[in-house]
């Protein structure tokens, strides 16, 4: 499956116009639809939503959607690399172009007048405002529309706008606090500058949208992984219960992720998959087309991704700066914690003499495995979420609610596919289940954006390895204000109610 799928919404207004009956054009005889006639249209067609549906799941791919031209802004999984740096997880191993230097010394979230603070703010607040316009289009947010295409296209909408919310709370806060204000609120598209809300009235509207689009996304049958469905929108639920924390979200969290194991259809990637061991295997974390993606996007060459992209810089194999001196590779604390056994272990590079020891060689990779092979993205796809995910944060979750039970039999079912005996894993109990749990997450789901998260949850403070360029064997607790982003300087010019 390789389509581009961004339907273009002018071209859609036009259809929409040349299509209407003769006395509805003489009454607006204008190029341009208002937006009160767009939504009218949309009642009877959902085309006219659909291509700007289309076009919010192409900015969480595109570059300079952070508004700027650095070879770092390059949508979510920018980002993803970026939560990966802050908890030290990813070490920047040596540095010949900068990119990256100045982020690992902290010092660029210590300043809010930085592209790095003002790249994350824009980026997800102009996902917002798209997700808005589709909401507005559709009827406002109070609607439910008639439609089943339509109501598909609401429940995308809100849980797109719910998972920007969601990473905004993640970047631009240390904790959970309910009374914090935090982040201004915008659910409409035309809606002036407002003040910045509470840590609880942000995360009412996130749990808000995403009941919302679960319900709407109920018998939603999506044509690609880059949609979001039903159990995309239930793990994004479960992430915000459990950063609320307290034992009945944890169980809330519990039971929104035990729906999408058991329900949702997605296999654990196997041994096979997670890495590449030669001999024809392939393996790899390059292919949408893995059962155990839950979302994720096909990357194909009309998208024109190359240097500016999460394989520019993550991958020796592509034309990248991991191949010309950037290198990146996993914090040597964290892989010296990874058993021998561990096939996992086989994801980077054991070899102490090469410049690329540590690097992801055999998780990220382009499947031809030529060094510097190929300057266009075309077979290398994005992930965004997987089941392993849900069976972690199952266990965490469960583990946090007294449910230990569970919490062993989720993650054992996880390590069975990595280890050849989890025997020791019935013998945690308490802290030491909660410590398991939250190193598994981590040599799991290394690279893929989700140590930062996990490390805010578990309020872990993070000692760097030896491998790291600054920093090193330093403690930095979970809430150091250099963890987190400052409201950029652009949105304290253009904001009067922000100071």
């Amino acid at each position: 499956m390789k389509k581009t799928y961004i339907i273009s919404f002018l071209f859609l207004l036009l259809f929409v116009v040349t299509s209407c009956k003769k006395d509805f054009l003489e009454v607006q005889p204008t190029e341009v639809l208002s937006e009160q006639q767009i939504a009218e249209a949309a009642k009877n067609n959902p085309d006219v939503i659909t291509g700007s549906m289309s076009g919010i799941y192409t900015l969480m791919f595109e570059v300079a959607t952070g508004g700027t031209s650095r070879h770092e802004d390059f949508g979510q999984k920018a980002y993803d690399i970026y939560s990966d740096f802050l908890s030290a997880d990813l070490a920047l191993t040596k540095n010949s172009y900068s990119r990256y230097l100045s982020f690992t010394e902290l010092t660029v979230t210590a300043d809010y007048t930085t592209n790095g603070n003002y790249m994350v703010w824009r980026y997800y607040y102009r996902l917002v405002r798209a997700a808005n316009s589709v909401i507005s289009a559709l009827g406002g947010n109070d609607v439910t529309p008639e439609l089943d295409d339509n109501k598909y296209l609401m429940g995308q909408a809100k849980a797109m706008r719910a998972y920007c919310y969601f990473y905004l709370s993640q970047f631009y806060t240390p904790s959970y606090n309910p009374t914090e204000e935090i982040l201004p609120i915008y659910t409409d598209p035309i809606q002036q500058n407002q003040p910045k809300s509470t840590t609880q009235a942000v995360f009412d509207l996130i749990i808000s949208d995403l009941t919302d689009a679960i319900n709407l996304l109920e018998t939603f049958d999506r044509s690609a992984k880059h949609q979001v469905n039903k159990y995309v929108a239930e793990g994004l639920l479960a992430y915000t219960y459990a950063v609320m924390g307290g034992n009945d979200n944890y169980v809330l969290a519990k039971n929104l992720t035990t729906d999408i194991i058991t329900n949702g259809g997605f296999s654990i990637m196997t041994q096979e998959e997670v890495v590449y061991a030669g001999d024809g295997n392939l393996g790899g974390f390059n292919s949408v087309n893995s059962p155990g993606w839950m979302w994720g996007v096909d990357i194909t060459i009309d998208h024109g991704l190359n240097l500016r992209s999460f394989w520019g810089q993550m991958d020796r194999y592509s034309y990248s700066y991991q191949y010309y001196g950037d290198i990146k590779g996993i914090d040597k604390g964290l892989y010296d914690a990874i058993p021998a056994n561990d096939i996992r272990k086989g994801q980077f590079s054991s070899n102490s003499e090469s410049s690329y020891y540590l690097s992801p060689l055999g998780k990220f990779y382009d499947s031809n495995r030529v060094p510097k092979g190929t300057s266009n993205t075309t077979t290398n796809d994005y992930v965004y979420m997987r089941v392993s995910e849900m069976y972690l944060l199952n266990a965490e979750t469960a583990a946090k609610s007294g449910d230990e039970a569970t919490a062993k039999t989720s993650l054992k079912a996880l390590l069975e596919l990595r280890l050849p005996d989890v025997s020791y894993v019935d013998g945690l109990s308490g802290q030491s289940l909660l410590d398991e749990i939250y190193l598994q997450t981590r040599i799991e789901l290394w690279g893929e954006g989700k140590s930062y998260l996990a490390m805010k949850r578990n309020h872990a403070t993070i000692e760097r390895g030896t491998n790291h360029l600054s920093l090193v064997g330093v403690p930095i607790s979970y809430d150091d204000p250099r963890l987190s982003f400052l409201i950029p300087q652009n949105e304290i010019q253009n904001n009067p109610f922000i100071d």
